[in-house]
């Protein structure tokens, strides 16, 4: 049973992999946005940063269960 744990906390790997690739892609978009329309700048960068803090959110609740795993759940 102790082995299933650990594999589920390196399966928690891909939650933060994901949210990393997640705010890569909206900032990537972001820029690419700007460089087009540069009158819109606020607007876009605002809704720009909602989705990465959503992003990092769920990055943080996939590391929050790992350590819950690891040293909580017995």
């Amino acid at each position: 049973m102790e082995n299933f744990k650990f594999i589920a906390i390196g399966l928690m790997a891909f939650g933060m992999m994901g949210a990393a690739i997640g705010v890569g892609l909206i900032f990537s978009a972001l820029l690419k946005s700007i460089a087009r329309n540069p009158s819109a700048t606020q607007e876009l960068t605002k809704g720009a940063f909602i989705g990465a803090g959503l992003a990092e959110a769920m990055g943080l609740f996939a590391f929050l269960i790992a350590l819950l795993l690891l040293f909580v759940i017995q």
